[in-house]
Parts: structure tokens; sequence; C-alpha cells
């Protein structure tokens, strides 16, 4: 065995990658990042808590997160910034963690790559200035448990307050975006292309977008998102800039694919990176915890000129693309944050009271290669014309191109943002159970969920630790979590996984 890697979904044979990485990741490169977060969990141990530390510990797991950093030369680097600042002889290996019993080992899994996740949306809220000493604490805490001799019983309580302080960051950073950039709105977003110079922007963060646009006004260079930063169109101080002009392509898993030989050059802002093919090598650029071999990177000082000046020699298209969703569709509808659901609330009420809305499935979370994914847009379709499908993160490429109608006014597949926007379905789904008088398990309400990698996985901790039951998990379960703790879940929790669109849907429906 030449590694030893399960974080993600499509890990080999449903139990761990041991030679290369399912998602291009080298050997080499999957024992630096467990170098790295060994050295991680002894700064959290014997470190000073300051900003600075803070700051590695949150990067640090960032970079580990499954497509982030293919880059040996960059992790290694981090790996001697770190070493730096622990002032401590204790030493800790993380691979005592996958050789331990597999309920410890699998508790503590839940803890680490729960803790990646909220360590992504950390970043990007303190990129915007915004922080959270509870958040910042926790970050100690839970590293320093992973190395200690913990109970089940123990581990079990931390994994819940993993859940608990994700729920506090995906709060702060609802704050950090809303109150830089507004407010998101509805905004209907063109999957077309037009003929000259552009830029693709993927990853999640708006700092980088905003950035951007400003280097770029003037330019003639249009700006289109991918992914995850689709939902970016919704951002008042963002969608004014007119030289944002619609989407590119679907979801991060085909970008192999659809970025060959494009004449326009790609930003990568955060996580879901693969192996780049030569076909559009030379035109690829990473920035912020991204790097990949051989790839330009853009340092702190986030001056895009060599993006832009690629852009401008590739020319772009030379006429316009009329290009589409996998279902054919080629406008996207985004903003339906809470802010924008909250504000119909009361004709939401109205319409369940009344009979017109039946049901409200939340069907979102992560993309991914691996067949039977094609359920949730099967699911999607399924789902009668008196329900609202709610939706976030890049598993809504499977349908977000679907035109499902109205019900009174209001779209019946309802957009309402990133992964981390998770917080504004909590937030509707709340509210809603306080004007019914009931708990949101009593709710006419239904989640069903793909993951893919440790940003689904903190999220899911958050709906564990607010009690949310009967959630349907897939495409498949996690790797990590052993059967013990699968049956905790299951009982406790009523966590399930997916069968079929058409039997699940019944089986909701007539509950």
């Amino acid at each position: 065995m030449n590694m030893f890697c399960f974080q993600c979904e499509q890990t080999a044979q449903g139990k761990g990658c041991t030679m290369q990485g399912v998602c291009g990741k080298k050997a080499d490169t999957s024992n630096l990042q467990d170098a790295l977060t060994s050295k991680l969990i002894e700064l959290a141990n014997c470190g000073e808590k300051n900003d600075t530390n803070t700051k590695l510990l949150i990067d640090g797991l960032f970079t580990t997160i499954t497509n982030v950093n293919f880059d040996n030369e960059s992790i290694q680097k981090f790996i001697d910034n770190v070493q730096k600042n622990i002032n401590c002889t204790s030493q800790f290996d993380i691979k005592t963690v996958w050789d331990c019993d597999e309920d410890i080992r699998s508790l503590k899994s839940l803890i680490l790559f729960g803790l990646k996740g909220i360590a992504a949306y950390a970043h990007h809220a303190k990129v915007l200035g915004y922080k959270n000493s509870e958040v910042d604490d926790f970050f100690y805490e839970a590293l320093q448990s992973i190395s200690k001799n913990l109970s089940a019983d123990e581990l079990l309580q931390l994994v819940l307050k993993t859940g608990e302080i994700n729920l506090k960051c995906m709060e702060l950073l609802d704050k950090a975006n809303t109150e830089t950039y507004g407010n998101p709105s509805p905004k209907k977003v063109t999957t077309n292309i037009e003929k000259g110079p552009f830029i693709i922007v993927t990853g999640h963060d708006l700092k980088d977008l905003a950035l951007l646009l400003e280097q770029t006004k003037d330019k003639g260079i249009n700006i289109y998102t991918h992914g995850e930063m689709l939902p970016c169109h919704a951002y008042p101080e963002l969608n004014k800039y007119p030289h944002l002009k619609g989407n590119f392509g679907t979801a991060w898993q085909n970008q192999q694919k659809e970025f060959e030989n494009v004449p326009g050059a790609i930003l990568f802002t955060t996580n879901c990176i693969m192996p780049v093919k030569d076909s559009y090598k030379d035109r690829v650029f990473t920035t912020s915890v991204v790097e990949y071999p051989e790839i330009t990177h853009i340092g702190e000082n986030k001056d895009f000129t060599p993006v832009i000046e690629k852009a401008l020699a590739l020319g772009g298209y030379k006429e316009d693309q009329k290009m589409t969703g996998i279902n054919g569709g080629d406008i996207l509808t985004v903003g339906f944050g809470h802010n924008t659901v909250l504000s119909v609330a009361d004709k939401v009420i109205d319409s369940v009271k009344s009979g017109e809305i039946k049901h409200i499935f939340l069907v979102g979370g992560c993309d991914g290669a691996k067949t039977g994914r094609n359920y949730y847009t099967d699911f999607v379709k399924l789902t009668p014309k008196n329900t609202l499908v709610l939706t976030l993160a890049c598993g809504k490429y499977r349908f977000n191109d679907l035109d499902l109608g109205e019900i009174n006014g209001i779209p019946r597949l309802l957009d309402m943002g990133q992964c981390n926007d998770a917080y504004s379905a909590i937030k509707v789904a709340v509210e809603l159970s306080k004007a019914f008088n009931c708990s949101v398990n009593e709710l006419p309400l239904s989640l069903v969920l793909s993951w893919y990698e440790q940003k689904a996985v903190c999220i899911l901790l958050t709906l564990l630790y607010l009690g949310i039951e009967n959630i349907r998990l897939g495409p498949t379960l996690p790797a990590f979590v052993s059967p013990n703790v699968l049956k905790i879940l299951v009982d406790k929790f009523k966590i399930k996984p997916i069968t079929t669109a058409e039997k699940d849907i019944k089986e909701i429906l007539n509950r």
C-alpha cells in the first residue's frame, strides 16, 4: 500500500485509495497531505493560539480537501511553515488514526473531514474580514481530540459539536457575503457564450471574482462563472458589472471535456480542480489554496494580469456560441437565498395550508462522476407539480436547466446558492416550523442529498446536530463510516441511503 485515502465519495471500491487517488492525486501527494495534517495536529497541541496559527490551521486543512492542491512543492512549503510555529517536541502521525479500531477511526474521520469543510467556509469569511472566536477555537479543540485516546461516546459528542460549529461558520460566511455584496435576488443566467475574449472563473470565492471583475473593467473581456460560482450572479455588488455575462458549462467533474481547447482563460479560486489536460493547460491559472504543477499561480497580491493577457491573446470564440445545461435548457435562475424565500414566506405558508403546495423537497449537495447520480435528475423530474424543489451546491447541475413551472407565482425550482448556503435552507426550514408551530421533522419537507467531499460532510453533521431526521443520502454511504457508527446514525437520526427515484418519492409522499 503506497497511500491511504477514503475521504471522498469516489474512493476506490468504496473502501479507500491505496495506489493512487481516483481524484488523480498521486501517492506522494497524498502522503504529503497526511504529513501536513499531522503537523497541523501538532501545531494545535503545541503552538500558541493566535491569528497566525489559526490561519495556518484553516488554510492547511483547506489545502487537503479533495481536488484542491496537487502540487507537492507548495504542500511541502506549507509543512515547513507550520513546523516553524510548533513549540514542543510532541509528535503525531495521522496514520495511527487510519490503523486504529474501526469505530474510533470512523468517528475521528467524521470530525477531521467535517473540520476540513468548516475550514473552507472559515477561509472565505476571513478573506472578507469576518471571523468568529468560537469557530477559530474549535480548530484547536477538534484537532487535539484526534490525537487523544477518547471513548466512542466522547468522540460522538465531538462529531455533533462539529456540526454545531459548522452552523455558526456558515452563518458567519452568509453574513460576510451579504454584508459585502448585498442580499442575493433572483437572476436569470444564460449558458450561451458571446464572441470575443473571455475568462471562466470557477470555485467558490466571491472576493476573487469581485477583484477580477474590477481588474477587467473596460478591457473588452467577458467573465463567465463556472460550477459553484454560478450563484455569484445573484449578488447586487457582483452583477452590477455588465461584463459578468453568464455561466460556462455544467458541473465541475465535466471540466476536462468542457475545457478542451477552450479559447478563453480559466481561473480556479478554490477546490474542484481536476488533473489538467494538455489541451488547455496553458490557459489555466490558480489562486488562493489551489495549486497544480506547472500552472501559473496568482499570489496574495491578486494581480490577475497574466489571466487577462492570456484571455486577450486567445481572443475567444469568433461567433456567439449556443450552449446548454445537461437537459438542453439555456437559462439558469439563481438567487433564492433565505432573504428572498422568506420574503414570500406568507405565500408559501398559505399555499401549504390550502394544499396547493403538498410537499417541499431539498435536493442538493455535491456532484460527481460516478454512475448513479442521474438519480437526482430523475427524482426532480418525477416530483409532482404541487411540490417545490429547493436546491443548492453543484449537485443542482443535474437538473437546474429544467423548467418546472410555478405555484402561485413561486418557481417550483429554487436555487439557494453554493454548498455553504445550506444555511439558507436551514433558516427557511426553521422559520417555517415556527409558522406551523411544529418541529422541522414534522414539516412537509424532505432532504435528498448527494455528497462528494468534505464540505458535504460538515453540512451533514450540522443537520444531525439540529436533529433532522429521515435524510436520504447518496449515491453511496461514506466509506469511513463503520457499520456500528452507521447503526447509530440510522437508529438516532433515521438516515438512509437513496434507492430509486420512483420508490423514494412514493415513500416520502405516503409517509
